[in-house]
């Protein structure tokens, strides 16, 4: 990823954890404020898409961080336990929602939340579109799923404030009819709300476990990789690829073989230009780790190799 890539990319999450910080604040004050335990678990849901977005930002640098001495993909695991510690916080937010939303339920609903807490749904709403938006595109431009995954996680959160809004304005609804049973509706969608903050959760452990796997790519997902490097100058054969997922990013292995009888430099320039080849194309690899061996025309190697040597590509082929 290059730096100005880089540079937008970490500016649209900042700009996401900013404000999904300033609409849990907003929304937990109003909520608490207006009595409305659906707005308070709309709240905990803004406040875990913060969460996760700067869960985001810390696999995003980390892309950028030198690889591990001994272990390359070191960096990735290392991620994978700050999401899962992430992950517990937002089961236990949305644990202790939908525990409030049912004693709330239990114990009886006397009253329906104040009316100003629909200015803040609103808004929330509002704001969360133009973050969808703002992202969405931004990822599509610049070719980043990381920024791609994040507006999905916008337009999640777009779904609990549109529960949470049904939920209110039914229970204002119950007040001004004089019927009392639809103040139900408030608390039943702060529990419904709870639930996404749970999956939301469930999800990042997940992908987190999926992460410290080392997941490796499928053949057929390795195909594309292998093709653009056999058609970098001075590559004879592809021996050897692995493509490891680490998040959104897949770090690639590959061991090439070029002409036996090219310099030390050259081979170098080689590994180079497949690396600059691989992470130019391809916006998703972060790191590409390239071997370079001598291409082995066969046995016995001086019969077959002295005329055929020659026609094999180097680097000013």
């Amino acid at each position: 990823m290059n730096d100005e890539r880089f540079q937008k990319t970490e500016l649209a999450v900042w700009v996401g954890i900013a404000l999904h910080v300033a609409l849990a604040c907003l929304k937990g004050v109003v909520g608490f404020m207006a009595q409305s335990n659906a707005l308070l678990a709309d709240a905990a849901h803004s406040a875990s898409d913060a969460l996760s977005s700067a869960d985001a930002l810390i696999r995003l640098r980390t892309t950028k961080m030198p690889p591990e001495e001994t272990y390359p993909y070191g960096q990735g695991k290392k991620v994978s336990t700050a999401t899962i510690l992430l992950s517990i916080v937002i089961m236990v937010v949305g644990a202790q929602m939908g525990i409030s939303a049912i004693k709330s339920i239990w114990f009886d609903v006397e009253h329906a939340p104040k009316v100003y807490a629909l200015v803040a749904i609103g808004i929330s709403l509002f704001v969360k579109e133009i973050m969808f938006q703002y992202t969405y595109r931004l990822g599509k431009r610049l070719g980043s799923k990381e920024l791609i995954a994040n507006a999905w996680g916008h337009r999640s959160d777009i779904y609990s404030s549109i529960v949470a809004l049904i939920g209110i304005f039914g229970s204002l609804m119950g007040n001004y009819l004089s019927l009392p049973f639809l103040y139900y509706l408030d608390p039943l969608a702060g529990l419904f709300v709870s639930l996404f903050v749970l999956r939301m959760g469930y999800l990042l452990v997940k992908e987190a476990l999926h992460t410290k796997m080392d997941y490796v790519l499928q053949k057929e997902d390795a195909a594309d990789l292998i093709a653009a490097v056999q058609a970098v100058k001075g590559v004879i054969t592809v021996d050897d690829l692995r493509a490891r997922e680490h998040g959104h990013y897949v770090v690639v292995d590959i061991k090439i073989s070029v002409n036996p009888r090219v310099s030390v430099w050259e081979g170098h320039e080689v590994s180079k230009k497949v690396k600059q080849h691989l992470m130019k194309r391809f916006h998703h690899v972060s790191d590409v780790f390239v071997h370079v061996a001598p291409y082995d025309a066969g046995y016995p190697y001086k019969n077959n190799s002295d005329t055929e040597l020659n026609e094999f590509p180097s680097v000013f082929h």
